[in-house]
């Protein structure tokens, strides 16, 4: 089973077109961490990250960094691999 968590806000089309990746490769659920919400989440994703953007995504404990880098990954096949799926 994988486990993905990100940093998102409510209005980041960047945040959807992420999730909506994911959920095309299988995955059922996020553990989804709104920093609109809860500001001090910004600090600790800045913190963890380096960067301040979101969406921040990580696979099973792995930083695997934003939007782009998300599609990177599965455009060089290695999203489904990462996702253990």
């Amino acid at each position: 089973m994988n486990h993905v968590r990100m940093y998102t806000t409510a209005t980041c089309s960047y945040c959807m077109r992420a999730k909506q990746l994911l959920a095309r490769r299988g995955v059922r659920e996020i553990e989804e961490i709104r920093v609109d919400l809860q500001p001090e989440e910004m600090e600790r994703m800045t913190q963890e990250t380096g960067r301040r953007t979101v969406p921040q995504i990580y696979i099973n404990g792995a930083h695997v960094g934003d939007c782009e880098e998300l599609y990177a990954l599965d455009r060089a096949g290695k999203l489904i691999p990462l996702l253990g799926l």
